[in-house]
């Protein structure tokens, strides 16, 4: 039983020093970013373009429960006039981009790390060895950028389609004018909330690129282990989030 536990911990901290230098890495070779710019295209193109209807199935979904839901326990107090204000707010700092990112991350990472466990077993990133080339800066950077690029217009896009769902509620199902309606939603609508959901949303894509990168990178051989390596991404860019949107939220709630 020590034993076993002393090598989850030396495993747990050799993989936190691997992630720690992938990321020195790529910081390393953003120099090459512009050399680089047709493979940032076409990821930005793959990550950002096919990963649109899921974004729009998702945040309008989002944003009419939450209107419903808020309507309901609300009109019990003769509070229904609050849910698009509120609503709006809650879409913008929290549920906008944390919902975003946790199905970009689903989507993106278990594609970005088949993609790339599948280039070490077929041997494609030793062939970049061994043509002279570096990995990080062939299969590692290009995805970073373009996930860093994506996600958060991914996510801005999601918060009005999620608002658009809350005035369809608010005018359908809750029964409030349409003006009240976009009234109270532009009064939501400050730079103070739309900043500090906004803000997190390129962290959140650097954490689902480098979770895909590295898990990607770590397999070994086999087919089994790409299969390994995408679920351990998509589970780890998700803790992730999680985890850095309490700590962000808490150092936003200091600055605005």
């Amino acid at each position: 039983m020590t034993s076993s536990l002393k090598n989850y911990f030396d495993d747990f901290f050799l993989s936190v020093y691997q992630a720690a230098r992938l990321i020195k890495d790529t910081v390393k070779d953003l120099k090459f970013v512009k050399k680089e710019l047709p493979l940032i295209i076409d990821q930005i193109y793959l990550i950002g373009i096919y990963s649109l209807p899921l974004v729009l199935i998702t945040a309008l979904s989002t944003g009419m429960v939450m209107a419903l839901q808020f309507g309901v326990g609300l009109a019990r107090f003769g509070g229904t006039a609050y849910v698009p204000r509120l609503v709006t707010v809650s879409i913008l700092r929290e549920m906008g981009p944390v919902f975003t990112s946790l199905m970009l991350a689903a989507r993106i990472s278990a594609g970005l790390a088949a993609e790339i466990g599948s280039m070490v077993v077929t041997q494609q990133v030793d062939a970049l060895y061994a043509l002279g080339s570096s990995p990080i800066r062939k299969v590692v950077l290009p995805r970073v950028v373009a996930t860093f690029i994506s996600v958060p217009l991914l996510c801005m896009i999601a918060n009005l389609i999620a608002i658009g769902g809350v005035v369809i509620i608010g005018e359908n199902q809750l029964q409030l004018d349409p003006g009240f309606i976009m009234s109270k939603v532009i009064e939501g609508f400050t730079m103070d909330n739309f900043a500090s959901g906004f803000g997190k949303t390129f962290v959140f894509g650097l954490i689902i690129a480098f979770s895909a990168c590295f898990w990607g990178l770590r397999v070994t051989e086999g087919t089994r282990e790409v299969g390994i390596a995408t679920t351990k991404a998509v589970v780890t860019a998700s803790v992730l989030i999680l985890i850095c949107d309490f700590l962000l939220t808490k150092l936003f709630m200091v600055i605005f």
